[in-house]
């Protein structure tokens, strides 16, 4: 049967059309994505404006019309960290309900933990052992670890690289004291869920989601795309340290010509490489493989388990 999964996320909206049935492995037959940045249209901080409501609608009446085009038999929605925190985010979507008949469901951070796990679990397999799973998106850091395919423990931070970039600097390239301050934050931020994590037993397996890990894994040498998702790809944390302090000195420019780095992201890029190097270093990986499966795959693949046989 053919689906298609609606992600809306901080930066993006976002449909995947895939393939799928169960017992079988969700194939790609297309993608659509709109560079939104949802989280910068807020007002007063924390409530979706007008305008950012409007144009999250024509996204959705957007992409159904791609879904039907394309022949979608089932269309499941769903939105993270930028609606869920807006105060108005659940009246925005019951109105855009009302508009399309698109129910878009609302995802806890935990949900996306545990999502984005399943999804990886079934693209390593069993013999990958305990997983840690990291994700950074747009609003948030999710840390899963577990040695099923339900996590043991599944955790959410206020860490995402827009949300940090947004908050803590006021130039590009950022000052260097804003630097080290936001360097302080995140780091003891994490330090908090380190203990969580760590009582579970230490992981066999450390893999990273989300297009930040993507894209420094590919800065620091790591196959391109177009080689396709079976060809293995990891990100060492001694490269990513490194790459951590350069990335802070540049400016958007400079590193809009690395490989890899998609101009929408070019910015919040130093604020994540910060996050993924603290989260290495807290954790004790030396090295991240990256998943091509995420939160997307670990909907459809929720869905598919609920289908009778």
């Amino acid at each position: 049967m053919r689906l298609g999964v609606l992600d809306i996320g901080s930066n993006t909206v976002h449909l995947l059309v895939m393939d799928a049935h169960r017992g079988a492995r969700p194939l790609p037959a297309y993608s659509h994505k709109v560079e939104l940045r949802l989280s910068e249209h807020m007002e007063d901080g924390d409530r979706l404006s007008a305008h950012g409501a409007g144009r999250l609608r024509e996204c959705v009446e957007e992409a159904l019309r791609i879904a039907e085009d394309k022949g979608v038999e089932e269309l499941m929605a769903f939105a993270t960290s930028a609606v869920r925190e807006a105060v108005n985010g659940e009246e925005v979507l019951a109105q855009i309900k009302d508009e399309t008949r698109v129910d878009i469901r609302v995802l806890s951070g935990r949900d996306e933990a545990t999502l984005t796990f399943l999804a990886v679990r079934r693209w390593f397999g069993w013999s990958s052992g305990r997983l840690l799973v990291l994700d950074i998106g747009g609003g948030s850091l999710e840390i899963a670890s577990g040695i099923d395919e339900q996590p043991d423990v599944a955790i959410s931070l206020p860490l995402g690289a827009g949300r940090l970039t947004r908050g803590w600097f006021t130039a590009d390239p950022p000052p260097a004291e804003e630097v080290r301050a936001l360097r302080r934050h995140v780091r003891a931020e994490i330090a908090r869920s380190v203990g969580d994590v760590a009582r579970y037993g230490q992981a066999d397996h450390a893999v990273a989601t989300s297009k930040t890990f993507k894209q420094l894994a590919r800065i620091a040498g790591a196959a391109p795309s177009g080689d396709g998702p079976n060809v293995r790809r990891a990100l060492r944390h001694a490269d990513l340290t490194e790459w951590a302090g350069r990335l802070a000195e540049m400016d958007a420019a400079e590193r809009a010509g690395l490989p890899g780095v998609s101009e929408g992201r070019v910015r919040q890029l130093p604020a994540g490489a910060i996050v993924a190097d603290a989260t290495m270093d807290l954790f004790g990986v030396g090295e991240l493989e990256v998943c091509p499966w995420a939160l997307r795959e670990g909907i459809i693949l929720r869905h598919l388990d609920t289908l009778p046989g």
